[in-house]
C-alpha cells in the first residue's frame, strides 16, 4: 500500500491546511502542542518559530522534513538535523514587504506628527539583504536618499555602493537596522548599537531597529536619547522581549511588540514557501492554488482617491493607508506589560499591492508604483 504522507501543521499557519491536506494526511497542533509523542510518527513538520526543533523533539522520530514559514531559523538546530538526516528550509524574503511596509509607514508618521520633510534627508541602511535591499529600492519613492552598509557583502562583491558603518552613521538623518543576529566572529551585530556606535551618530538620527533586539540593548538607546545623539527612536524588536523597558517604550515614537513583518501576504507567502519546500523534498506534486492569492482577506478600504487628501501630503498619506504602526504602538506604550498579548491579537495588514489609487498625478505616478501600490489610470 502507497504510503500517505504524515504531516504535521501548526494551527498558527494560516491559508494553508486545506492545501495541505491535497499532499498529506494533515494532523494540526498548536505551537505549545509539539512534544516527541506527537510528532513522533510524522514525515514533515510545518512550523513556525514557537516551535524549537532539536534533538529533544526529534530524537527516535520518524521526521524526514521541517519547513518553516519563517525568515528566521534560529529555532531550528540545523547541525542536530543535518547530521540526523532531516532536512529542513525556511522562507527567506517572506517577510520583507512587511517589514519594508512597516518602516515606509513609520517615517510617513514621523514625518507628518514631527513635521520633518523627508525630501533630501539621508536614510542610512544598515544590512542590505532581503528586507533592506527591499527598502533601499522603494525609500527613494519618500524623497529620501539611500546609503549601505553592509560589511559581508561588500567582502563578496566589492566594495563599491557599500560604506563602513563609522562613515555611514556619520553621514545619515535616519538610521534602520536590518541585519541578523551573530553574536561572536567577525561580523557580530549583538550590541552593535553600543558607544562607539553613538559617538558617530553626528547628525542626531532617527534610529529604526526593525531587526532583532539583541542588535541595539535598552541601555544604549536610552543614553542614546539621553546625551541627545539619538533624535526619535522607532522600535519593533527589543532586548529582553517579551518583558520590555517600559521607559523604552514610552520615549519611543513608535513601539510596537515584534510585528513589523507580520502583514497578511508575508504569512500566505512564508505558509506556501514551506509547504512548496516539503512538496520539493518529499517528491510530492504542488497542490493547485498554492500560489494564488484570492484566498487573502480584502482590505476595508481597497480603493484611495488621492484628492480627497491634504495637499502636499499625498503620497505620505497614501503609504499610511496601507499600514498604520500607530494605533499598535499606543496600546504597548501605555502597557508595555501586555508586550505578548498586543502581539498575539495583532491584525495582519495588507500589503500595498492590495490597494488602488485613484486621482494620482502624472509625477505621482512613478513613486506611488515603485511603493507597491496599483494605480488606476
Amino acid at each position: 500500500m502507497k504510503h500517505i504522507p504524515q504531516l504535521i501543521l501548526d494551527s498558527s499557519l494560516p491559508y494553508l491546511e486545506d492545501l495541505a491536506r491535497e499532499v498529506g494526511e494533515v494532523t494540526t497542533l498548536a505551537s505549545r502542542d509539539f512534544c516527541p509523542e506527537r510528532v513522533a510518527q510524522a514525515d514533515a513538520l510545518l512550523i513556525r518559530s514557537v516551535v524549537h526543533c532539536d534533538a529533544a523533539l526529534l530524537s527516535g522520530s520518524r521526521v524526514r522534513m521541517i519547513a518553516t514559514a519563517t525568515a528566521g531559523y534560529d529555532h531550528i538546530d540545523g547541525p542536530w538535523c543535518d547530521a540526523a538526516g532531516i532536512a529542513w528550509r525556511n522562507a527567506p524574503g517572506c517577510n520583507a514587504g512587511g517589514v519594508v511596509q512597516y518602516v515606509l509607514s513609520s517615517l510617513a508618521a514621523w514625518s507628518l506628527e514631527r513635521g520633518v520633510d523627508l525630501e533630501g534627508l539621508t536614510l542610512g541602511i544598515v544590512g542590505v539583504g532581503h528586507v533592506g535591499g527591499r527598502l533601499a529600492e522603494r525609500a527613494s519613492a519618500l524623497g529620501l536618499r539611500v546609503l549601505l552598509c553592509d560589511p559581508p557583502r561588500a567582502e563578496r562583491e566589492g566594495e563599491e555602493g557599500f560604506l563602513p558603518l563609522e562613515v555611514l552613521l556619520e553621514q545619515s538623518d535616519i538610521v534602520t537596522l536590518h541585519v541578523p543576529l551573530i553574536r561572536t566572529g567577525r561580523y557580530a551585530t549583538a550590541g552593535m548599537v553600543d558607544e562607539g556606535f553613538l559617538a558617530h551618530c553626528s547628525r542626531r538620527p532617527l534610529l529604526i531597529n526593525a531587526c532583532r533586539g539583541g542588535v541595539a540593548p535598552t541601555a544604549q538607546l536610552l543614553r542614546g536619547l539621553e546625551s541627545g545623539q539619538l533624535r526619535d527612536l522607532i522600535l519593533d524588536c527589543w532586548e529582553g522581549e517579551p518583558e520590555i523597558s517600559p521607559e523604552l517604550a514610552r520615549r519611543a515614537f513608535i513601539a510596537t511588540p515584534h510585528v513589523a513583518g507580520w502583514t497578511a501576504d508575508g504569512k500566505w507567502r512564508g505558509s506556501r514557501m514551506a509547504l512548496a519546500a516539503v512538496c520539493q523534498v518529499l517528491e510530492l506534486p504542488e497542490p493547485r492554488g498554492l500560489w494564488d492569492s484570492s484566498v487573502l482577506p480584502q482590505p476595508a478600504e481597497p480603493v484611495l482617491d488621492l484628492n480627497s487628501l491634504p495637499e502636499g501630503e499625498r503620497i505620505l498619506r497614501a503609504q499610511l493607508h496601507s499600514a498604520d504602526p500607530r494605533g499598535c504602538s499606543r496600546l504597548l506604550q501605555a502597557e508595555p506589560e501586555r508586550f505578548a498579548e498586543i502581539r498575539h491579537d495583532y491584525v495582519f495588514p495588507r500589503e500595498a499591492s492590495a490597494y488602488t489609487l485613484r486621482g494620482v498625478r502624472p509625477e505621482e505616478r512613478e513613486p506611488l508604483e515603485r511603493l507597491g501600490f496599483r494605480v488606476q489610470d
